[in-house]
C-alpha cells in the first residue's frame, strides 16, 4: 500500500475490502476518489515522518547530496509528491478528487499535472526511485515528474532487473506506508541483495501484520529496528462491518487490544525506523520524532 496498496502476490488474510482495481488506472483520479470518502489519511502522517527522517539522514550524509529514496509500493507516486513539494494530502484530494467542470482525458491531465507539481517543488528535492507491481500508475508517477526513477517490478515474484540494481546501490532510504503484509521481507532481501550499504528502514505497519519477519531480516543487514511507542497512526476508516470484525478478529489473534485505536473505526498502524546501531544510540527515534 502506498500511499495505499500494491498489486503484489503475497497475499494477505485479515479480511481487507478489494480495492486493487484502483491502484492501477492510467490516471489517478479513481485512487482519490475511492479513499477520499474513508478519509485515507498514511500518506499525510508519512509526510511529517519522512521528511524529519530523511532531513536526518541527509544532514549525516551530507557528503553526498541529493538523498536517494526508493519508495516500495509507490502507486500514482504520492509519497513522492508529498516529500518533494508545497503540498498537502488535503490538497492531492482537491486536485483529484473534487467535482469540477468538465473531464479531461487522462492525457489533458497529464500534461497539466507535470505544470502542477513542477510549479511546487521544493528548492531542494530529494532523489525519489518508485518500485511498485501496477505499472500504469508508475508510468503516470514518472511522466509528471515526481519519480526521478520509476520501476513496475513485483519482488515478490522476481529478482530485480539489472537496470533496478543499478539504481538500488546508492539508496540512502527506503520507505512504505502500509505495504508491508502485500510485500514481505522477500521483497526487502531483493532490495538488500544490491544496495552498496544498507540504507535506513521506515515503514509504516497495520497492526495487523507482523513486522518481526522484515526486521528480523533487516537485522541480519546489520540494522537495529525501533517501533515509535508514542502512538500509532489512523491508515483510514473501515469500508465495513465486515472489515472491522476480521481486523478484531486478527488483532485479537496477535494478543492486542483494540481500545484507543481500531476502536474507533479506523485502520491504525505502527511506525518502525531501522539504522544502524550507531545511529540508534546518536538519536533514538522518540528524540528524532518528538510528540
Amino acid at each position: 500500500m502506498t500511499a495505499g496498496v500494491t498489486n503484489t502476490t503475497a497475499g494477505t488474510d485479515w479480511g481487507k475490502a478489494d480495492f486493487e482495481a484502483i491502484y492501477n488506472c492510467p490516471d489517478p483520479r479513481r485512487y482519490f476518489t475511492t479513499l477520499n470518502p474513508l478519509d485515507y489519511q498514511i500518506p499525510h502522517h508519512g509526510q511529517a515522518v519522512f521528511r524529519a527522517v530523511a532531513e536526518t539522514l541527509q544532514r549525516h550524509r551530507s557528503d553526498r547530496p541529493p538523498l536517494n529514496v526508493v519508495d516500495l509500493c509507490c502507486s500514482y507516486g504520492v509519497n513522492a509528491a508529498l516529500l518533494n513539494h508545497r503540498l498537502s494530502l488535503s490538497d492531492l484530494y482537491d486536485h483529484y478528487a473534487a467535482p469540477g467542470a468538465g473531464m479531461p482525458t487522462t492525457r489533458q491531465l497529464l500534461e497539466a499535472d507535470r505544470t502542477f507539481f513542477a510549479t511546487r517543488r521544493n528548492a531542494a528535492p530529494f532523489r525519489i526511485t518508485g518500485i511498485d507491481a501496477a505499472d500504469r500508475a508508475v508510468a503516470y508517477a514518472r511522466a509528471v515528474g515526481l519519480l526521478d526513477h520509476g520501476f513496475a517490478e513485483n519482488l515478490e515474484l522476481d529478482e530485480p532487473s539489472p537496470e533496478l540494481r543499478r539504481v538500488l546501490a546508492g539508496t540512502d532510504l527506503i520507505t512504505v506506508t502500509g505495504g508491508v503484509g502485500y510485500i514481505t521481507a522477500r521483497t526487502f532481501g531483493h532490495l538488500f541483495d544490491h544496495v552498496s550499504t544498507p540504507p535506513w528502514v521506515a515503514a509504516f505497519v497495520l497492526r495487523t501484520v507482523s513486522y518481526q519477519p522484515v526486521s528480523a531480516l533487516l537485522a541480519r543487514a546489520g540494522l537495529v529496528t525501533e517501533k515509535l511507542t508514542t502512538r500509532t497512526f489512523r491508515q483510514r476508516r473501515f469500508a465495513d462491518g465486515g472489515e472491522r470484525k476480521a481486523t478484531f478478529e486478527a488483532l485479537a489473534a496477535r494478543g492486542l487490544s483494540t481500545a484507543g485505536k481500531e476502536s474507533d473505526g479506523f485502520y491504525h498502524a505502527e511506525l518502525y525506523l531501522s539504522r544502524p546501531a550507531a545511529d540508534v544510540a546518536a538519536l533514538p527515534l522518540e528524540e528524532l520524532l518528538p510528540g
